[in-house]
């Protein structure tokens, strides 16, 4: 599919211009890194509420905690490596279990980092934020779930952590997009099959059920940016009405969404479940497509995944067809 592409980081550094505009009481707070990020917009038209502390991203949380408590509302911004490793202690003890209103932006999240390597990637930073019991974690797919997150943001009352990535991206959605808040979306129905996607691999998904569908399987796709709170009235129905469910995402499959869905399975509606994403292992520099092939994130992997797991489907409604025929 030919998708049309628009950069993240620039759709970031826009967007919080364009906030910073209509929202008075707000603040930036950045950690050397206003290039990287395109925080450069808003420190541009407010510099008198731009904020930056160095290389020094536990401060930064400590500053826009502090910020939080004065009755602004702080947008935390550095790289999602650093914020959900370098940070982490003082996240949870400044921001989340202090409840303050601290909107905390983990850029260049995933592996899509241009070619920067390891020190750049983060494989675990969802992980890590939604075990913090006060935090809302949502993951964005395109430059325009980017905007729409980032406005519902900062009118949420609340620490708020946004998973955006880097590089010029597909832009699935288009200007009549609403983020809805701790809900999933069916972008497509299926009743074989459900792609349920959290993040930068949405196209890969929606690529994989037109390849599905070729073959007569009807695949469904949804959509869930809004990784805690979990829509768990969604996947526990997938799970009770279709039975087989591949979830897909930009981060380790231990902890992440996929770990989030199957914890609600688990508890309602045990389905046949594949997860893609990074399989528990370290990624490199390379170009974005060499690094979504070498980890296998990318249609085909994502089709291959939905036949294993509709085939286990299939195996288990034989069995119990077995069992119940008194053979």
């Amino acid at each position: 599919m030919d998708w049309k592409k628009s950069s993240l980081r620039e759709a970031l550094g826009k967007s919080l211009m364009e906030l910073g505009g209509e929202i008075d009481n707000m603040v930036v707070v950045n950690a050397d890194l206003v290039n990287s990020v395109k925080s450069t917009y808003f420190r541009q038209a407010y510099p008198e509420r731009t904020v930056e502390v160095g290389i020094a991203e536990q401060n930064m949380i400590g500053v826009a905690a502090g910020l939080a408590t004065m009755g602004l509302i702080p947008v935390a911004l550095t790289f999602a490596r650093f914020a959900s490793k370098r940070a982490a202690d003082q996240i949870s003890m400044c921001v989340d279990y202090s409840r303050n209103n601290v909107k905390i932006v983990g850029a260049y999240a995933g592996i899509f980092t241009g070619r920067q390597g390891v020190s750049q990637q983060t494989l675990e930073d969802t992980a890590t934020m939604r075990a913090m019991p006060n935090m809302t974690v949502i993951d964005t797919a395109d430059a325009v779930e980017v905007r729409a997150v980032l406005r519902f943001a900062m009118q949420y009352d609340g620490p708020v952590y946004i998973r955006v990535g880097r590089d010029e991206w597909p832009l699935v959605f288009d200007d009549s997009y609403e983020f809805r808040f701790g809900k999933g979306t069916w972008l497509r129905e299926g009743s074989d099959v459900v792609l349920m996607n959290s993040g930068l691999l949405l196209p890969y998904a929606l690529e994989a059920a037109d390849l599905l569908r070729q073959e007569g399987i009807d695949a469904g796709v949804i959509n869930m940016p809004t990784v805690k709170p979990i829509d768990s009235e969604l996947i526990a129905q997938v799970g009770r009405d279709v039975g087989a469910v591949v979830t897909v995402e930009n981060h380790n499959i231990l902890g992440g969404f996929g770990g989030a869905v199957a914890e609600v399975l688990a508890e309602t509606y045990p389905a046949c479940m594949e997860r893609i994403g990074i399989r528990d292992e370290y990624s490199e520099s390379a170009p974005n497509d060499d690094l979504a092939e070498k980890h296998q994130l990318t249609a085909p992997y994502i089709a291959a995944a939905a036949r294993r797991a509709l085939h286990r489907k299939q195996d288990q409604h034989e069995r119990r067809a077995w069992v119940g025929s008194g053979r």
